[in-house]
């Protein structure tokens, strides 16, 4: 009965430390995705948004440029062309090693901007690959629901 008792306790014990280190992993790798959005999209630098990625960055946008330098340039693009643009994280999820941001985009002030769906892949806290749908608001809606 001991054994068994004792077995039974350990096995619990290995599940709660198994599931409690996913789910901790996950909240890092959500900050990891929030910091990474603020310093890229939102101050528009590079260099502070580097340290939240990998060695190399896996651009899945067909009109994006690939790899970490597509990236910068991209970063630059914005700093220069819209200046005033800000991103909104409304919703966040992770699951394993992705991460799915659900955003408010808003290039130029007082316009209705776009609905943005972002998927991060990470290693280590690190992030390595990036997929997106892009969707502007529209002026009118069929329904009352928002995109938000």
């Amino acid at each position: 009965m001991n054994k068994v008792l004792l077995s039974f306790i350990a096995s619990s014990l290995f599940i709660q430390s198994n599931f409690g280190f996913a789910g901790s992993l996950q909240e890092e790798n959500k900050q990891v995705v929030t910091r990474f959005y603020q310093k890229a999209l939102n101050e528009k630098n590079f260099d502070a948004a580097q340290e939240y990625l990998g060695e190399w960055y896996i651009q899945h946008n067909p009109l994006a440029q690939d790899g970490l330098e597509g990236l910068k340039n991209y970063i630059n693009y914005l700093k220069i062309n819209y200046p005033h643009s800000h991103s909104e994280i409304k919703r966040i999820f992770a699951e394993g090693n992705f991460v799915i941001v659900h955003v408010h985009s808003v290039l130029e002030p007082n316009t209705q901007g776009r609905a943005i769906i972002d998927v991060f892949r990470l290693e280590k806290n690190k992030i390595y690959e990036h997929w997106d749908v892009i969707q502007d608001i529209p002026a009118e809606s069929a329904n009352n629901n928002g995109m938000f």
